[in-house]
């Protein structure tokens, strides 16, 4: 069997890679289990210095890793030298902080010490997507192997290259051998990977309909899962939120990786006393944007990563339009070669319809128009997801009275677009998924919070 690179612009094959048997997959699990035994033994300094050696592997080779991500999933290749710096802050990041993060909290008990401790526990699979192949590996691998894990990497089958050279980097860096090891597997084998005895728990960001599978594995196997998952992300514009920076913060969301982002803005619910004048900007900086090559640096929007994503998004715009919702721009699947799809912005959208209801993979932005805060607030939460949102508004302290305590989300954003940073956590609800990445809450996910009681 075989795991192939196809180029989205062009449509066209590139490399073929191979895939491990079932019958090669136990031996692999063993040594990264071998060497996670001597590895927790190694303290968290030697840890923070093969980090950053990896930043700077990370940091010198961002043209080359930026180049395979255009070829191999279609990201301008701009964004993807911004997701390998971001991969190489989150090295130096836990490499600085993962020590204190992980030190012994002492509790005042009637014991004559007594304190938790935090221990790893042992091998942990990484479900991984394509959309961000780099920076969704090192969010989980990175925090993982600081707290003295070992990381398996079943990576998304469109990215097998970048998967390979994930593994190199770790090589380069001066992990120990198999500590961090790419698995090249079809999803058929996940199962089974869950299922060995020594993997101990399982990381995966996907759709929902993956996180369910996942889950139900784990689950059957007692083992814990972190699930970061599909998002409908909200973006409330207020009647008086600065509609220069909404707008701005609004397309640059939606656009995120041409699109296909699980945090980007795909629900624009607007107030109707500035509907009008938003919906003329959006449409304005949207039409702007160009569409084309992920490989020129003047690219904003490349292509969707497979063709079947493409044909769901537009079959998405299509069914939406029927029932109601008005196209503003876009919302034509092009002619010609490579899986693209034009910026589009429906109006009118309500519940019911796709674009409200189901989370869209690519750069279309739907219009809710609103009458008022209160009915923004519940279309807001009117839905299934809870990954992330932004609300805009010239009042600070009203934007975040709302952030916190109104909108339902895993993460909320005020007058700026919802990005992950390294020294927060990252993570939503409901459909979303569970469990946190990043900061120390990620950090701690995959350890065993041990009580220590010394008599």
């Amino acid at each position: 069997m075989t795991l192939q690179s196809i180029d989205p612009a062009s449509g066209k094959k590139m490399r073929a890679y191979g895939e491990l048997s079932s019958d090669d997959i136990p031996g692999c699990i063993d040594k990264t289990h071998a060497a996670h035994i001597q590895w927790r033994r190694t303290s968290i300094r030697q840890h923070a210095a093969m980090m950053e050696k990896l930043a700077g592997i990370l940091r010198t080779n961002a043209g080359e890793y930026s180049r395979l991500m255009a070829l191999e999933m279609g990201k301008p290749v701009r964004d993807g030298i911004r997701e390998i710096e971001k991969c190489a802050w989150l090295c130096r990041h836990y490499a600085a902080t993962a020590e204190s993060m992980l030190e012994r909290e002492r509790v005042q008990t009637d014991a004559t010490r007594s304190f938790v401790t935090f221990q790893p526990l042992g091998v942990i699979l990484a479900v991984m997507p394509w959309n961000y192949p780099f920076w969704q590996v090192f969010r989980l691998a990175v925090p993982a192997l600081m707290a003295g894990n070992g990381v398996l990497l079943k990576h998304a089958a469109n990215v097998p290259g970048c998967a390979e050279a994930i593994a190199d980097a770790f090589e380069r860096a001066a992990f120990p051998e198999a500590i961090f090891q790419h698995l090249p597997v079809s999803s058929d084998k996940v199962e089974a990977i869950i299922a060995y005895p020594h993997v101990a728990a399982v990381s995966l960001t996907g759709s929902t309909e993956a996180g369910r599978s996942v889950a139900a594995q784990a689950g059957h196997h007692l083992k814990k899962t972190v699930l970061e998952l599909g998002g409908s992300d909200p973006y409330l514009i207020l009647e008086d939120a600065d509609l220069e920076v909404a707008v701005e913060a609004c397309v640059t969301s939606r656009l995120l990786n041409s699109g296909q982002s699980c945090i980007a803005a795909k629900r624009f619910i607007v107030v109707q006393a500035v509907r009008e004048p938003f919906e003329e900007k959006l449409v304005a900086a949207l039409r702007a944007k160009v569409m084309g090559d992920p490989l020129d640096e003047n690219t904003d929007i490349g292509p969707q990563a497979r063709a079947d994503l493409r044909d769901k998004l537009h079959d998405q715009v299509t069914a939406s339009i029927q029932q109601g919702a008005r196209r503003l721009l876009g919302g034509v699947d092009p002619d010609g070669p490579g899986y693209f799809y034009p910026p589009t912005v429906l109006t009118d959208v309500g519940k019911g319809m796709p674009v409200f209801d189901e989370e869209t993979f690519g750069p279309v932005a739907a219009v809710v128009p609103v009458a008022d805060e209160k009915t923004a607030i519940e279309m807001a939460n009117d839905s299934d997801y809870g990954l992330g949102a932004a609300v805009f508004t010239r009042d600070a302290a009203r934007g975040e009275r709302l952030a916190v305590s109104e909108i339902q989300a895993g993460n909320c954003f005020v007058n700026t677009y919802v990005k992950s940073d390294p020294r927060l956590p990252f993570g939503g609800i409901r459909h979303s998924g569970y469990g946190r990445e990043l900061s120390h809450f990620g950090l701690r996910e995959f350890v065993n919070v041990k009580t220590v009681w010394v008599q």
